[in-house]
């Protein structure tokens, strides 16, 4: 590992948080209703259909959040301690929860099987929003055992080709930044590579990916185009979550990665500021333990 591991394993986990909040109230909206009510949506202002207070995080986080306590609780990452913590956290009545999660978790508390069978249809992206605890405490793990993590821990809700390749893509798009790949090196090694396994993750940035709904591939497009097409955390997310549809997600996705890329230097002070303090306390703490796992 790199001295600079850490700061920028903090700097995913709140990239990840920041992202959800800004996103958040924004979440649905297209970029014509965007710009007609905010201009340029840049603040932590909450709001938005769920009427969140200024900060406040969505299901993207607090899925990761509950990911990562079971890691850290198991030591490893385990399909069936996930499986527990991801029942607990919706016992816990979460302020959002995707379709395709509950009915996975619902048929885990029915059968106690923590795996949902394939399904052509959950091409979503609820493994792929929390998979950055994965990513933190597999760091030194070899690349197949990376996806295999990746793997156990989205096919409790999510078992789906397209669906698996993003999620494993994040998490070593996530390792590789921590470990000092610059961006040209992830567009290269890990989002090229994606798109040329599955040609439906192709981007362009001559055809903008605007309003991505919850679809895996509109969500990849829109997060690649905003993070190769910019040049810092801000600019990132403000591209994101600017192009409306599924924006807390979008934005946690891209804060992730811009977090890995940029460290903690690039995170504006309002954003950090204005995230939720327990949140932002539990993103710091579960970076730090999950990179203990790892090491």
């Amino acid at each position: 590992m790199t001295n600079a591991t850490q700061p920028h394993a903090t700097a995913a986990y709140l990239g990840l948080a920041i992202g959800d909040a800004l996103g958040a109230t924004v979440e649905f909206m297209t970029p014509r209703e965007i710009a007609a009510q905010y201009g340029v949506h840049k603040d932590l202002i909450g709001g938005g259909w769920l009427k969140l207070r200024p900060g406040q995080v969505t299901d993207d986080t607090t899925m990761a959040l509950a990911l990562g306590a079971s890691i850290l609780s198991a030591g490893r990452v385990d399909a069936d301690a996930a499986a527990r913590a991801f029942d607990t956290w919706m016992r816990g009545k979460p302020v959002d929860i995707g379709a395709t999660v509950r009915r996975g978790l619902l048929a885990f508390r029915k059968t106690g099987v923590a795996k949902t069978p394939l399904s052509e249809h959950d091409a979503g992206n609820g493994a792929a929003m929390r998979v950055l605890p994965v990513a933190l405490a597999t760091l030194r793990l070899a690349e197949a055992d990376v996806r295999a993590a990746c793997r156990a821990q989205a096919h409790i809700t999510h078992n789906n080709p397209l669906s698996d390749a993003a999620t494993e893509t994040l998490a070593l798009m996530v390792r590789d930044a921590l470990l000092g790949a610059d961006k040209l090196a992830l567009l290269h090694q890990r989002a090229h590579p994606l798109a040329r396994l599955h040609p439906e993750f192709t981007f362009r940035a001559t055809r903008q990916r605007q309003n991505p709904s919850g679809y895996i591939v509109e969500t990849m497009q829109a997060v690649f185009q905003a993070f190769f097409d910019t040049d810092t955390f801000e600019d990132c997310l403000i591209d994101v979550v600017n192009r409306g549809g599924d924006a807390d997600t979008t934005g946690a996705i891209a804060g992730m990665l811009a977090g890995a890329v940029y460290g903690p230097a690039g995170i504006p002070r309002r954003w950090l500021h204005g995230l939720d303090v327990a949140t932002r306390n539990a993103c710091e703490m579960q970076a730090r333990e999950l990179l203990e796992i790892s090491a």
